[in-house]
C-alpha cells in the first residue's frame, strides 16, 4: 500500500513536470513570435523616421478617399480618413482652408518653415558628442497638432507639438518629447 501511494506521487510529480515543461515550450514559443512582430514594427518606424526629403514631399498632398460598396452582411470598415496610416503628415483641404482664413498663405510650407526657425525655443533635447540637436522632420497632423523627428547624429526622438495661428502669426507650444 505505501509503495503504490508512493508510485502514485512519483506519477503525479512526474506529469506535473511534462505538463509546466511543455506550457514553458509553447510560452517561449509565443514569445519568439512576438518579439519578431516587435523587430518588425521597430523596423517599419524607424523607416517612417528616417525618411528622406523627397519621400515627405510626396505624403503631404492630401489623399483622395475611395468608396467600396460593402456587402450587407459584412460589418463596415471605417473610411479612410479615420485611418492615420496614409494621412500622416498631411493636411485635410478643411484644415488648410481653416488655417488660410488665420492668415497662412500656404500652411503646410509656412508652419514647417515657421518651426524650424523657432526649433531652439521648442527643442530641449542636448546633443552628445559635440553634436547640435536640430529638428529633421516634420509632419503637420492637423490644424493644431504637428509632429516633428530631431536627432544630432548620434540620438534622436520625436517631439509633439501644439500650434495655433493668429493673424498668420503662429505659437507653438511642446507638449510631449522624447529621446531615442
Amino acid at each position: 500500500m505505501k509503495n503504490t501511494l508512493i508510485l502514485i506521487l512519483m506519477a503525479l510529480f512526474l506529469f506535473l513536470a511534462i505538463y509546466f515543461y511543455w506550457q514553458m515550450d509553447k510560452a517561449q514559443s509565443q514569445l519568439a513570435l512576438a518579439d519578431e512582430k516587435i523587430t518588425s514594427l521597430e523596423a517599419q518606424v524607424k523607416r517612417f523616421t528616417n525618411r528622406g526629403t523627397d519621400d515627405t514631399m510626396t505624403t503631404l498632398s492630401p489623399s483622395q478617399p475611395s468608396v467600396v460598396p460593402v456587402p450587407e452582411d459584412e460589418e463596415p470598415t471605417p473610411p479612410e480618413s479615420t485611418t492615420f496610416e496614409g494621412e500622416l503628415g498631411s493636411l485635410s483641404q478643411s484644415d488648410i482652408d481653416r488655417l488660410k482664413k488665420k492668415g497662412l498663405k500656404n500652411p503646410e510650407a509656412d508652419l514647417m518653415n515657421d518651426l524650424m526657425r523657432k526649433q531652439k525655443s521648442v527643442l530641449t533635447a542636448q546633443g552628445s558628442m559635440g553634436g547640435t540637436m536640430a529638428i529633421r522632420d516634420i509632419r503637420i497632423l492637423n490644424d493644431r497638432y504637428a509632429m516633428a523627428y530631431f536627432e544630432d547624429g548620434h540620438n534622436g526622438g520625436h517631439l509633439l507639438l501644439r500650434y495655433a495661428v493668429n493673424n498668420g502669426t503662429i505659437t507653438w507650444t511642446r507638449l510631449d518629447s522624447y529621446t531615442m
